[in-house]
């Protein structure tokens, strides 16, 4: 893969704490004049926490949500985030631990269990509302607008990327999503769903799936009509793309970020 230099450095990146309504309903500069109470309020519904990365420079950029792995919300998650807003975009990274207390653990055993007690139904809703946030998250003047709406893209790493398979069979409006070292759906109505192309990055040593299970869901898929890109790493293994990890390939994290980037630009590219 040729070299590529991204449009912003780091230096360029900045970030700030994000804070918001799991049910994707927003309250405006506008409630917050009429309402003396609204800022200090208690909020009775859950709330979606996380990191939102952006260039600095005038708007507007597509955004993307980055879904973390079993880890929770790591230093390697935040500097892929970084990264991937070097492109060009406006990345999120919920915190999809946050209804547990937002735990970030270097333990596997501490990992497996925080991923045991991750309530699907919750954290596909709060990963839809990471998708309302960005639509709604604009600055009252127009002429700074910083997101574009519905341009959105997403990928998740492990755990987080079989929450994107998950998303891409439930938001419809969702552009491209990415699936680093997943576990795949064998329902086939739940594929019948899928609403966006996706793209698989698989290590040759993952203990997520089977070589059989990757067949059925590509033949699935395609029987559905759906588009489906897989990228396989030989001799790699879960953990290939984290700093962090014994299996951590430089080279081939590299090429995650930068063939995603093409797949999402490209895809993006068509539907303006």
């Amino acid at each position: 893969m040729t070299q590529h230099t991204a449009p912003y450095s780091l230096e360029q990146i900045g970030y700030g704490m994000v804070r918001f309504n799991s049910s994707g309903i927003f309250s405006t500069h506008k409630d917050h004049m009429v309402d003396p109470y609204a800022a200090t309020r208690i909020p009775k519904e859950a709330q979606v926490e996380g990191i939102q990365y952006s260039p600095q420079a005038k708007g507007p950029f597509s955004a993307m949500v980055l879904l973390h792995d079993k880890w929770g919300l790591t230093s390697t998650i935040q500097d892929l985030a970084k990264r991937l807003a070097c492109e060009g975009y406006v990345v999120l990274v919920p915190n999809l631990y946050g209804r547990q207390g937002g735990m970030v653990t270097a333990n596997e055993e501490v990992a497996d269990a925080l991923c045991e007690r991750l309530n699907e139904a919750q954290a596909l809703q709060d990963i839809n509302a990471c998708f309302e946030f960005l639509n709604a998250n604009l600055a009252e003047d127009t002429t700074l607008e910083l997101i574009t709406r519905n341009a959105h893209a997403l990928i998740g790493f492990g755990m987080g990327g079989t929450l994107a398979i998950q998303t891409a069979a439930h938001r419809r409006r969702l552009q491209a999503a990415i699936a680093v070292s997943p576990a795949l759906p064998q329902d086939s109505d739940l594929i019948n769903k899928l609403h966006c192309p996706l793209m698989l990055h698989i290590p040759e040593l993952t203990n997520a799936l089977t070589p059989a299970q990757l067949q059925e869901f590509t033949k699935t898929c395609a029987q559905a009509g759906k588009s489906v890109t897989v990228q396989h790493y030989p001799d790699t293994a879960d953990g290939f793309y984290n700093a962090l990890s014994p299996a951590f390939r430089s080279s081939e994290s590299d090429n995650v970020l930068q063939s995603s980037m093409e797949f999402i630009n490209n895809i993006l590219q068509k539907s303006k």
